[in-house]
């Protein structure tokens, strides 16, 4: 009898993990193979922005950006105290020839007081306008609005930039679905991922060895390049109708 109520629960056991990795199996793939679906994941949160009809004033000002940091699902939930957290790829342009960087891998993390419940998925996108902007990358660590400015991106048909959006070193662009009502990105603190990095490049990289020496690369990022060429250019890869945000 003993056995017999051994075996049951880890006969279920063992049909839910069997679930899982065959519904989920990212999760259970290798670090290598995480970090090129998060590129990928960052290919298509590109596409879904430029497709969004609320996204107008960003496909209109894309071209102006000199870099741009991509968070395919920012998390954001709790009781009590909030927290939001995602981890990103980073891509700069070269002012002379307009080629983008190969992609250097960031987290970013940010923690707020408050009676609080739910979850929220979002898709972040952090256009760098200045040079300041895409400098504060380039260290391990920084806070947005305090080591650089940051300001929200204007969202919906007909929106004007304001003085304090033009003249800003970031720009804050989010589709989400949930129950929070709006995310701020205002104090978010961006770590350099190092791990990832190395792990992408198969060898000790940092940003700068990938963003302005461009002393490394891999064939994996194409795509994701190919579509910030496009959208740049004004051409999306997808047509121009919108997309569900994430749940």
């Amino acid at each position: 009898m003993t056995t017999t109520r051994l075996i049951k629960p880890l006969t279920f056991s063992l049909a839910l993990l069997l679930v899982l990795i065959v519904e989920h199996p990212i999760a259970f793939a290798s670090e290598e193979a995480k970090l090129k679906d998060l590129v990928e994941r960052s290919r298509t949160t590109l596409d879904n922005f430029m497709a969004d009809s609320n996204m107008g004033w960003f496909r209109d000002h894309i071209d102006e950006a000199k870099g741009i940091f991509i968070v395919p699902r920012m998390w954001k939930g709790g009781f009590i105290i909030a927290g939001e957290g995602g981890k990103g790829v980073f891509l700069v342009k070269d002012e002379k020839t307009g080629e983008w960087s190969q992609p250097a891998f960031y987290t970013m993390g940010t923690a707020s007081g408050g009676l609080q419940a739910g979850l929220q998925v979002s898709e972040i996108v952090l256009l760098a306008m200045s040079q300041r902007g895409v400098e504060s990358l380039l260290t391990s660590t920084f806070k947005l609005g305090v080591d650089v400015s940051v300001a929200v991106g204007p969202v919906g048909a007909g929106i004007e930039g304001s003085t304090a959006v033009l003249s800003a070193d970031m720009l804050t662009f989010a589709r989400a679905k949930g129950l929070f009502g709006g995310i701020s990105l205002e104090a978010a603190v961006i770590d350099t991922w190092d791990e990832a990095n190395r792990r992408y490049y198969a060898k000790e990289v940092r940003p700068t060895d990938i963003l302005v020496k461009r002393t490394v690369a891999n064939p994996h990022s194409a795509g994701l390049r190919a579509a910030l060429a496009r959208a740049v250019g004004g051409k999306s890869s997808t047509s121009q109708t919108t997309k569900p945000a994430p749940n």
